[in-house]
């Protein structure tokens, strides 16, 4: 439709294991902004950052995000270098999570290599005293 607005390509990336109402309140913010991709990050990324592997597989994980009709596209994240998911994206906005701290560093000196124009959003915390992945694990 001619003049129609093109809603802002919104990405979000992280391990989304043992999804729980902090990760529902994250997806939903973000999408509220415009179209919504995700990246899941990969099962040996996560082992890496994180020292162990996450309950459920990647795969799992991904179809979790999926069944939530939220999400334009829910990825699997890339194996070489993270920061290549954002260039196949090109998304106007990365949101990240409040306590979020893997590649968050980096990503304003990734996005300039890029030649990226793309904004940097933290989203607020949702009771993190109770709904944190650490927190989730220990109760399984």
């Amino acid at each position: 439709m001619a003049g129609e607005l093109k809603k802002p390509r919104i990405l979000i990336f992280g391990t989304f294991d043992i999804l729980h109402p902090g990760h529902l309140h994250i997806i939903k913010k973000a999408a509220m902004l415009g179209e919504l991709y995700v990246a899941v990050a990969r099962d040996e990324t996560v082992k890496k950052i994180k020292g162990r592997y996450p309950v459920n597989s990647e795969l799992e994980r991904k179809k979790t995000l999926e069944s939530l009709n939220i999400a334009t596209q829910v990825v699997l994240g890339k194996k070489g270098n993270k920061f290549e998911i954002i260039k196949e994206i090109k998304p106007n906005i990365i949101c990240i999570g409040y306590d979020q701290k893997s590649f968050v560093d980096a990503l304003p000196e990734e996005l300039k290599k890029m030649h990226l124009d793309c904004k940097i959003v933290k989203i607020d915390s949702f009771e993190p005293d109770k709904y944190k992945s650490s927190k989730m694990r220990e109760n399984t």
